[in-house]
């Protein structure tokens, strides 16, 4: 058993550490099979193209509520139990998705994909826990590096999948794999059991006060909602664009969405930069790129493959924006020190996917009254707000990078 001290004396081994990376990624993954597939699956089930958006969106939505109340429930609950209860909630909510007959249904199965989906949030730290002191970023580093790319490669993948078997196949896939995944995790993973020194309700109750009295927290996560809104824009509308525009099969979208992949070599660098200080620089950068690799597919459209060669830069040099400035922030986060570190980071991933949320019902209402235009207008938009709020960082700084709270 491992309680909430952690393994000081033992070292994660290699296969334990790999195994969680790979959960992760492949739970991760839930959250974005249905991106490259708005089309498909608006077709079947009968939505109009204004609502395609949503698709998405409530997916995120599910997830955020899961960050909100489930991730806390592992500070006052058996782990493994809670991790098997709610994979076995996403095989259900999976195989509804795959079988659903139309939209509401269909709906109902994304929120629940979404709240299920937040098992990952419960493995990462369960990997800290269980890594000894001198290994334990290391261990949180390759944990992270396997949802990065469970993200990165879950699109890809789904369009692939598509191609070959229609847009159900996915789902019913991946319920398949996660359930393979429950039962090795049901008998790979050690118990821990959190010490029972909090309740839920005080930790629920707490996260208002977190959220007021830590300007870092809400700096950061106001950064990354910004400039994942404009990731889930992006990808949202992309698919419905490259058909509409390119002609583009899904297969040909399979390998679009595989470009983006490239994107995921920023996550280790913006890392190891950071730990030299360059924190606020770096973040500089990612905002500007965002806003760079949006504005110039907006100011450049049309159906020439010079157009089709810029969104491809696009989808690659806006990956890597969203994917390091997302371990930057991290790292600012993690470095308060807070015996609140996971209530931290929940309502962190909550603000910044609350983002994403409103991106992806942005793309859908957009693409619908003023195509690719007002969408990638929009899409530029979103990261000149956080240029803008970035602006004002400097002379708070000193105020934000020594914030603490230990309740």
């Amino acid at each position: 058993m491992v309680n909430e001290q952690g393994n000081q004396d033992n070292r994660i081994s290699s296969w334990m550490m790999f195994l969680l990376a790979a959960a992760c990624g492949l739970i991760v993954a839930n959250l974005y099979y249905a991106q490259p597939l708005v089309g498909p699956i608006r077709l079947a089930t009968g939505l109009s193209a204004a609502a395609a958006g949503f698709i998405v969106t409530v997916t995120q939505i599910g997830y955020v509520a899961g960050l909100l109340f489930i991730v806390p429930l592992s500070d006052v609950m058996e782990n493994r139990r809670l991790t098997k209860i709610m994979l076995m909630v996403a095989v259900g909510a999976l195989l509804t998705a795959g079988l659903a007959p139309n939209a509401p249904l269909f709906f109902i199965a994304a929120l629940f994909i979404g709240i299920a989906s937040v098992v990952a949030q419960i493995l990462v730290p369960f990997a800290a826990y269980l890594a000894s002191e001198d290994q334990r970023g290391r261990v949180v580093g390759n944990v992270m590096s396997g949802l990065l790319l469970g993200i990165m490669f879950a699109r890809p993948l789904a369009s692939f999948v598509t191609s070959l078997w229609g847009w159900r196949a996915i789902f019913i896939l991946s319920a398949i794999v996660i359930s393979l995944l429950t039962v090795l995790l049901s008998f790979a993973l050690p118990v821990r059991k959190p010490l029972p020194a909090v309740r839920y309700q005080k930790i629920i109750l707490s996260l208002g006060a977190i959220l007021q009295q830590t300007p870092s927290l809400r700096r950061r996560a106001m950064y990354q909602a910004c400039l994942f809104g404009a990731f889930s824009l992006f990808w949202t509308v992309v698919p419905l664009h490259l058909a509409d525009h390119f002609g583009m099969s899904q297969i040909g979208i399979a390998w679009f969405a595989l470009v983006g992949v490239g994107g995921a070599i920023a996550a280790p660098i913006a890392g190891r930069l950071a730990d030299k200080g360059w924190s606020q620089m770096l973040t500089g950068i990612a905002i500007v790129v965002a806003v760079l690799s949006f504005l110039i597919i907006h100011l450049f459209q049309s159906s020439s493959a010079f157009a089709l060669i810029l969104l491809f830069a696009s989808a690659i040099t806006l990956d890597m924006a969203v994917s390091g400035n997302l371990v930057i922030s991290q790292r600012t986060i993690y470095s308060l020190g807070s015996e609140a570190r996971g209530r931290l980071n929940g309502l962190f991933m909550a603000i910044f996917f609350v983002g994403g949320a409103i991106g992806s019902s942005l793309g859908g209402w957009s693409y619908t009254l003023g195509g690719w235009s007002l969408t990638s207008l929009i899409g530029t938009i979103l990261p000149l707000l956080a240029l803008g709020y970035f602006l004002t960082e400097k002379r708070a700084t000193g105020r934000i990078e020594h914030t603490t709270l230990d309740s």
